[in-house]
């Protein structure tokens, strides 16, 4: 999975979605329900590095595999700000572009 750009992208996607879900389902709702934010506060700033690295990886990888960006990068740019996205695009998107470039 590490060893192209598409496998380490998915990575990434993976590890930001999985964010996201902990932030959300269950720092937030510690957070409000036992006033608790250090969680969050510990969860937040991993996710925001996670996604910054996802969009720049995203626009790394469309350019170096000649993505459109009309039919393929905004896509993908999309996935990280919509919940559960990432899983989404790494499922319809990503998974088929590394299987036809390893040639399984």
């Amino acid at each position: 999975m590490l060893k192209s750009p598409i496998g380490r992208l998915r990575l990434l996607g993976l590890l930001e979605g999985l964010s996201l879900l902990l932030l959300v389902g269950v720092a937030v709702p510690l957070k409000y329900l036992s006033h608790d934010p250090s969680l969050v506060r510990a969860i937040g700033p991993v996710h925001g590095l996670l996604f910054l690295l996802f969009v720049l990886n995203t626009l790394r990888v469309g350019v170096e595999y000649h993505w459109r960006f009309a039919t393929t990068t905004w896509k993908v740019l999309l996935a990280c700000v919509v919940p559960f996205g990432t899983f989404y695009v790494d499922r319809k998107i990503l998974a088929p572009m590394q299987r036809n470039e390893t040639g399984s």
